[in-house]
């Protein structure tokens, strides 16, 4: 375990998170406003004059870079201590010398599966009064690819590098909630996805719920939805100007292990973010045909399902609760 020194501490307590993200992650960084960012991996923390929020979690917050990493980044002390000296050039090569400190890569968090829940009854209900088919739901719950939590009763989906989970990502269940965020330590380029009968064709989008709407309404139009294949990006973002156009880590990762597609079809989100980032997918594809199906009614694909089905959110919310 790295040594820190009592200078090293202090030190570290100094750059608040905007500075240190601007050296350690810039792309991490989201303008939301006037002087106020949010976080690509976790769009629920905000930063705003000098200190940091994180709302989906208790309002758990602080205002330097060193709490951040100890408390959302889940790191041990000593390690987060040696990191933003590094990043900010306080480290000092004199103070390494004398200290019994073994150089190595910054530590990687764990990845843990949410317990499992002894049912799946609260996630159910909540993905029925969403307008997505039983069947579809049955299904993935008998492969692994989604199940209830334990703890808070969150919808977990999963995503596997073959057989072994990499990735998940928790959707709150509770009326009303818009609790959303990855598991610790998931990794992207094994995002959720459902490999179809047909696996030529992949449908792209943004989240696992507009994934489940869409194999709902190809069922809904009588045809076999376990033809075909989806994934889910687990979230997009709005591109820098001038920035060179970037394939999605969980695009690419899906691409990499699956060398059987023949062409991508972008179902993003109908706003100005989503139809951004497919221009950009668009651009940054040249190996396989890529073509733009956006939602013809609503934002994304569940309210296009849900408008189909004739769910309004009050009703939704009325289904949810008689279940």
């Amino acid at each position: 375990m790295p040594y820190a020194t009592k200078a090293q501490i202090e030190r570290a307590r100094q750059p608040d998170l905007l500075t240190f993200l601007r050296q350690y992650k810039p792309d991490e960084l989201i303008p939301n406003g006037p002087g106020t960012y949010k976080l690509r991996s976790h769009d629920s923390l905000k930063i705003s004059n000098g200190k940091w929020c994180w709302w989906s979690h208790d309002k758990m917050g602080g205002v330097n870079a060193l709490e951040y990493l100890i408390k959302v980044e889940n790191m041990k002390f000593p390690d987060a201590v040696q990191l933003v000296n590094e990043q900010c050039g306080f480290f000092d090569a004199r103070e390494v010398q004398s200290a019994p400190v073994k150089q190595k890569e910054t530590p990687k968090a764990e990845f843990l599966l949410p317990v499992r829940f002894q049912n799946n009854k609260r996630v159910t209900a909540y993905l029925l009064s969403r307008g997505i088919d039983i069947a579809v739901l049955d299904y993935c719950f008998q492969h692994g690819l989604l199940y209830e939590a334990a703890d808070y009763h969150n919808a977990v989906f999963v995503g596997y590098d073959d057989k072994t989970p990499r990735y998940a990502t928790l959707r709150g269940t509770l009326s009303g909630s818009s609790f959303k965020r990855d598991v610790t330590g998931s990794n992207k380029r094994f995002c959720f996805s459902i490999t179809g009968q047909e696996g030529g064709k992949l449908n792209v989008f943004e989240c696992a719920i507009d994934a489940l709407s869409y194999l709902t309404q190809v069922k809904m139009q009588g045809a076999d939805w376990r033809q075909e294949t989806v994934l889910s990006l687990g979230g997009v973002y709005q591109s820098r100007p001038n920035e060179t156009p970037k394939v999605p880590t969980a695009l690419q990762g899906y691409l990499e292990r699956h060398t059987d597609v023949q062409e991508i079809v972008l179902r993003l989100d109908n706003d100005a973010v989503g139809r951004g980032a497919a221009s950009a997918i668009s651009q940054a594809i040249s190996d396989l045909p890529v073509s733009v199906e956006l939602p013809a009614e609503g934002k994304d694909y569940n309210e296009w399902l849900m408008r189909q089905k004739g769910i309004s959110p009050r009703q939704r919310a009325r289904n949810e609760l008689e279940r």
